[in-house]
């Protein structure tokens, strides 16, 4: 009996980022010789020291910025040729995103935080049917008593915990998570953790995490090391290694 073989769900070649030289000089260089690809489903880990060029790596595979040189497909759709609107559509409808500083809009609630997504999505109704999602979706994170609480209301902890429900509110296909649990105590770290492993199982979303602690690198199938702008080394994990048995 034959395995599937999952499709990729993101695909780079030959990326490279430079920006200009304020002193003058020779472009700086922050990232070169990106090939990559990222089956769906995944999980992918991104480690490395600060200044490595793990967040602009995130904005390049997200398309929130255009790489200097190369190109990034996700989904099928090469994000090379788009236009800023398209990408920003396609993000709407495809991406969900984790911030390490939470990202929450602080004039509302915990539910109406969690609309948002649904409320942009291309197709996706709003009013009663966004509010029932937004709603199941903080109930499933532990938070469906304080869907009327806006963030200055809520512990840091909980306030993840609403970015972790709105970034699957839209059911991306694929995650992009910076730093989720840089802000947080450890306890409270690993509790958003589960919750992003639990609902990637649950939905079948594609995960790519930059992050310094090792602890969920180690659960995710693969770890790129990143360093210099380069990545240095590919580790597969033992739930990677797992997989491909």
């Amino acid at each position: 009996m034959t395995q599937d073989i999952p499709r990729n769900m993101l695909v780079v070649r030959d990326l490279a980022q430079q920006y200009p030289n304020a002193a003058g000089g020779a472009p700086l260089t922050v990232l070169r010789d990106i090939d990559l690809e990222i089956a769906e489903g995944e999980v992918v880990a991104v480690l490395g020291p600060s200044g490595s060029g793990k967040t602009t790596l995130l904005g390049l595979l997200a398309g929130l910025d255009l790489p200097s040189s190369g190109s990034v497909e996700l989904d099928g759709i090469s994000q090379n040729d788009l236009s800023e609107d398209e990408r920003a559509a396609f993000r709407a409808q495809k991406l969900g995103f984790v911030f390490q500083s939470f990202q929450l809009i602080p004039t509302l609630t915990a539910l109406e935080n969690v609309m948002v997504p649904l409320e942009l999505k291309p197709g996706r109704g709003v009013g009663d049917d966004a509010a029932e999602r937004a709603r199941q979706l903080l109930e499933r994170v532990g938070l469906g008593d304080r869907v009327e609480h806006h963030p200055a209301q809520l512990s840091g902890g909980e306030q993840q915990r609403v970015g972790v429900a709105r970034a699957f509110a839209n059911q991306p296909r694929i995650l992009f998570a910076d730093e989720p649990t840089g802000n947080l105590d450890r306890e409270t770290g690993a509790h958003v953790c589960d919750l992003l492993f639990e609902l990637n199982r649950e939905t079948g979303t594609t995960l790519v995490i930059v992050t310094h602690d090792l602890a969920l690198a180690e659960r995710a199938h693969r770890v790129l090391h990143l360093s210099g702008g380069r990545v240095e080394r590919t580790e597969y994990t033992a739930r990677g290694r797992a997989s491909a048995s």
